[in-house]
């Protein structure tokens, strides 16, 4: 799920063994997680939407360099937001309403506004984290309640997925011009024109295989699959500048091959309460 989104350029330096572990990380969490959505209650979703927040919550607060006692404060606080959303997410309005405006204006105000002025207090990050966190478990949790869940919940991750890897390799390919290089050196405009390419691919076969179990059509869907792409792009390069003001390489170890939590979900961090907020405003959920 890394969001590695892409928009990587140049040739992988990860030997095979590494590559293997990462292959075999990424194939037990997805088995994980489908047999979670498939066969399991919805109160195991919950369950396992919760626990998760609390990790990526508990990788969040060392990135911001606090004392155990704060860190675990935060957890706390993180995980308590968690589950009021399990609680009313798809039963309140105003709440929805208000993750919904929150995680937008995070995104697509505060982040570039950040990034470009290099904030980096302890303390800003550390409200940047409940609204990189929360809004996540809210769309997890609500995307799953709606009717056909599963396929709305999958298809909106891959719209992530597939933009990671379309700009993975046309990055390594083609990748010449540096998107960010102060922040995130490998990451390329070609990528993210391959990113871009590859969303758009995704959405026409989505509709084409499954248009009549979708909310929309291709003229409605692919604005919005568009926007996320570029927020998961948008949340990769927040992730890895902060990674970058806390002198680390990874958000954590408890992923083998990969890193942390967070380096895999930021950008479906960044795009899938994008996704579940147009399905919401289109009516699902009322």
């Amino acid at each position: 799920m890394r969001a590695a989104n892409g928009v990587s350029g140049g040739p992988v330096n990860n030997s095979s063994s590494q590559t293997r572990t990462r292959v075999g990380t990424a194939l037990v969490l997805f088995t994980l997680l489908a047999a979670v959505l498939l066969l399991g209650p919805a109160w195991l979703w919950s369950l396992v939407v919760l626990l998760l927040a609390g990790v990526a919550a508990w990788e969040w607060s060392g990135l911001c360099l606090w004392p155990r006692r704060m860190r675990i404060a935060f957890v706390a606080l993180v995980v308590l937001l968690a589950l009021l959303m399990a609680l009313r997410a798809g039963h309140d309005a105003w709440l929805d309403a208000a993750v919904l405006l929150g995680a937008l204006l995070f995104w697509v105000l505060v982040v570039p506004l950040a990034l470009r002025s290099a904030w980096s207090g302890r303390g800003a990050r550390g409200m940047s984290g409940v609204l990189l966190i929360v809004p996540l478990v809210w769309a997890l949790l609500w995307l799953q309640q709606q009717t056909d869940g599963n396929l709305l919940l999958v298809a909106g991750m891959a719209v992530v997925w597939v933009s990671d890897s379309a700009a993975y390799f046309a990055g390594r390919r083609w990748g010449r011009h540096k998107l960010a290089p102060a922040i995130s050196p490998g990451k390329t405009l070609e990528g993210v024109a391959g990113a871009v390419a590859g969303v758009v691919l995704y959405t026409v076969l989505l509709v084409v295989l499954d248009g009549p179990r979708l909310p929309a059509g291709l003229a409605e869907l692919l604005p919005l699959t568009l926007f996320m792409c570029l927020l998961g792009i948008v949340g990769d390069l927040y992730e890895s500048w902060v990674k970058r003001v806390a002198g680390v390489k990874d958000s954590g170890a408890c992923l083998p091959g990969h890193g942390g939590l967070l380096d895999r979900v930021d950008a479906l961090a960044a795009a899938l309460p994008a996704w579940a907020g147009g399905l919401w405003l289109a009516g699902f959920g009322a």
